[in-house]
């Protein structure tokens, strides 16, 4: 490979490593055959992957892996647990060259329920759905100890061996034993627990083990109403006790379960011209393959006809024979011997909700290079955003947002920012002295900044803001209406930001009067107005700042007429302050700044001896 080649990988796939989402997930390395050599997996994507092509890596097998990769790809999941559990399944299928650790086919211990007539609950590393029915796998041990645990005292299974029977247990083929004593089993072995009670157990450990946990939380609440409704406090205070243990119970991990076996998934996602589908295939319970493919639209296709499409080209391409596909909506198409299936809950809702995750992720990512390639198409696309948000007649291109700044109503000014294109312009920033509003209102000084910012615009013929945002609530919007369209019949939308009680902005509020419109707080275009909240009130409080400051360094000296600047330094520097200066002769001043300056000096200073010498003065005779 030369050099420019090297050079052309290395900027390709930092370019891929520079749109990862900062999610945890699973990402795989292919060579130049597309053979995926390695599979790792991070808590967050970008930074783990990143870290592989810094400059200052030192380690020989690092830089030996990072020399043969050509490619990269990922899957992104919820936690950290569910990425290494990817991560092992994906290891064992590829076997990739550089990965060490999981190569050994090590598995992660699983729990069992047995087929018995009184089932056990335990757990095994080994799966033979003979047994029984299997949960998990768990890759954090001590997560799977603590639902265990929590069966236990909840549904208290048996821990014996004995193929327990109904002809034993009539016959008095067995007896309690020391769990039944420290009441950890209720000894159905010996008819002290009826099967029917037993069973009512395990079925609450089966659904603990799916993590459908709210219908039983809500049945074992219902159960615990009714016995205190009978007055029945001793059970329903048991009963509460289970509901207590159940609600503290974290489910199992989403990404593989041993209930789905040979599954294929589906999602879709797309926009006026792209769709995004992921196929992600489940087998042994653990996924093994996913994937997130781009089609180009030619035609108004819909995404039912473009999920078919994809289904059938996926099927082929990766050669499945899954006899179940799960997808997110009934579509019109029937493959021979294959079931379609759309969930609504359990394992296979989450394996549904994890592939429509990737695939909005995908589609998030190509976006994102494409506005890196094309910041405009960026500005864009938030201007379309709140439009339609607001339902503004057009994008707007120029926002404008105002802020007042003062202590007390003393040195009280204000501000306006102006973005273009949803970028800050500062030439065209204004500042504001308050000129015709006494003491500390808010309201008031608004309306003079507004009014004299569009009554020049509209003098000067300039062109008027898309949208107006004010830094405030509902009052703050009724003033500025009040001026824009009341007074100056001015037809230009008007927005505020409103703060909660700690002070932080979380509405957005538009119309009159003001409603709250629907956006998340944590959006981009929420992030957007808020950055334009803050520069506003920067560009204010500096303003205010700046003009505190001037004052605090006025100096009588400015006062005195024909002394500029450069004369009030000399004389402050020649004779060290003010009242040394007020204090001093016309011989010690003319000796520092000269004859003429130190007259006007000592005469603002000494008005009555500056009035003496006029008096005594002869008119048209020079002065000796």
């Amino acid at each position: 490979m030369t050099k420019e080649e090297n050079e052309k990988r290395l900027a390709y796939l930092k370019s891929i490593v520079s749109r990862l989402p900062e999610k945890p997930g699973s990402y795989q390395y292919y060579d130049e055959h597309g053979t995926i050599i390695y599979v790792g997996k991070a808590k967050n994507l970008k930074s783990r992957v990143s870290s592989y092509f810094h400059t200052e890596v030192d380690r020989y097998k690092t830089k030996v892996l990072v020399s043969k990769i050509h490619d990269i790809s990922y899957t992104v999941v919820n936690t950290e647990e569910d990425a290494l559990l990817l991560e092992n399944s994906l290891i064992k299928k590829y076997n990739p060259r550089y990965n060490v650790l999981l190569k050994d086919g090590k598995t992660y211990p699983s729990i069992c329920v047995t087929n018995e007539m009184f089932p056990r609950v335990f757990k095994t590393r080994t799966i033979n759905k003979k047994w029984g029915t299997y949960y998990g796998p768990y890759s954090h041990i001590g997560s799977m100890n603590a639902i265990l645990e929590l069966i236990k005292k909840l549904c208290k299974p048996r821990t014996c061996h004995f193929p327990i029977t109904k002809d034993g247990i009539e016959r008095h083929k067995y007896s309690v034993c020391l769990e039944y004593h420290i009441k950890n089993c209720g000894a159905p072995c010996v008819g002290k627990q009826s099967y029917e009670d037993y069973q009512r157990g395990i079925a609450e450990a089966r659904e603990i083990l799916k993590g459908n946990t709210r219908g039983l939380l809500r049945m074992l609440r219902d159960e615990m109403e009714r016995l205190a409704g009978e007055l029945r406090f001793e059970e329903a205070e048991e009963v509460k006790r289970r509901y207590m243990l159940v609600t503290g119970f974290v489910a199992k991990s989403e990404v593989v379960s041993h209930t789905i076996d040979n599954v294929d998934v589906f999602s879709i996602t797309s926009d006026e011209k792209t769709a995004f589908i992921n196929y992600i295939h489940v087998t042994g319970g653990s996924i093994n393959q996913s994937f997130t493919f781009e089609y180009k639209k030619k035609l108004n296709e819909g995404d039912d006809e473009l999920l078919a499409l994809g289904i059938a080209e996926m099927r082929e391409r990766y050669h499945s024979t899954s006899k179940e596909i799960i997808l997110p909506f009934e579509i019109d198409l029937s493959l021979e011997g294959i079931t379609l299936t759309v969930p609504q809950r359990g394992d296979k809702k989450t394996l549904l909700d994890l592939s429509v995750m990737n695939c909005k992720q995908y589609r998030f990512d190509r976006l994102k290079q494409a506005e890196k390639l094309n910041p405009e198409q960026k500005a864009v696309r938030l201007m379309k955003e709140i439009q339609e948000a607001l339902h503004l007649p057009k994008m707007p291109y120029q926002i404008e947002c105002f802020d007042n700044s003062n202590i007390s109503g003393t040195d009280a000014v204000a501000a306006c920012v102006v973005f273009k294109k949803m970028k800050p312009s500062k030439k065209d920033y204004r500042k504001y002295n308050i000129k015709t509003v006494t003491g500390p209102d808010d309201y008031a000084s608004m309306k003079e900044v507004v009014r004299r910012r569009y009554t020049r615009l509209v003098e000067e013929q300039q062109p008027l803001p898309d949208l107006i945002i004010t830094d405030g609530g509902r009052g703050q919007m009724e003033v500025v209406r009040e001026v824009v369209e009341d007074e100056l019949r001015l037809a230009i939308p008007i927005a505020g930001l409103a703060k909660d009680d700690r002070h932080r902005t979380n509405e957005l509020l538009y119309g009159f009067p003001p409603v709250v419109v629907g956006m998340k707080t944590d959006s981009e275009l929420f992030r957007l107005l808020t950055q334009i909240q803050d520069e506003v009130h920067r560009f204010a409080i500096t303003f205010h700042r700046d003009k505190r400051s001037k004052h605090a360094l006025h100096s009588e000296l400015d006062d005195i007429a024909g002394i500029g600047p450069k004369t009030r330094d000399t004389l402050l520097a020649g004779l060290k302050s003010v009242k040394r200066i007020r204090e001093a002769d016309m011989a010690t001043l003319a000796a520092v700044v000269g004859p003429a300056k130190a007259a006007a000096v000592h005469a603002h200073f000494h008005p009555a001896d500056a009035a003496a010498d006029a008096d005594t003065t002869t008119p048209g005779t020079p002065r000796q």
